[in-house]
């Protein structure tokens, strides 16, 4: 299963099953993909730089990728519960930072945010 919307709507599904729709609000489903960020950062704080070109043990390949999926999940949930299109809005804005980034001119610099 990878496609974004069958994705959305088991997790609606799983959330409706199970009378959890009024958890599932703006404020609640934002704290929780934050915590799942957080233990995702939990994972990789202390790791050496050579981690950064994928050096990294199964163990913690298999840890960070449930952790991901935790965040991918509720970042699913919480575009569902506000009406996000996550598709069509990663969509465009990634053709925002296309062009925002052309490739002269950004290739091997890190982005300015002044």
């Amino acid at each position: 299963m990878n496609d974004l919307a069958e994705l959305t709507a088991r997790m609606r599904t799983f959330t409706e099953e199970r009378d959890w729709r009024r958890f599932h609000d703006l404020k609640s489903l934002t704290l929780a993909l934050t915590g799942e960020v957080g233990e995702v950062a939990e994972l990789v704080q202390w790791l050496p730089a050579s981690a950064a070109e994928g050096d990294i043990d199964a163990r913690l390949r298999e840890r960070l990728g449930d952790e991901l999926a935790d965040v991918l999940l509720y970042l699913v949930r919480l575009a569902d519960v506000v009406g996000v299109d996550l598709g069509a809005e990663a969509t465009k804005k990634l053709a925002t930072n296309e062009s925002r980034f052309p490739v002269d001119g950004h290739r091997g610099v890190a982005p300015d945010r002044r």
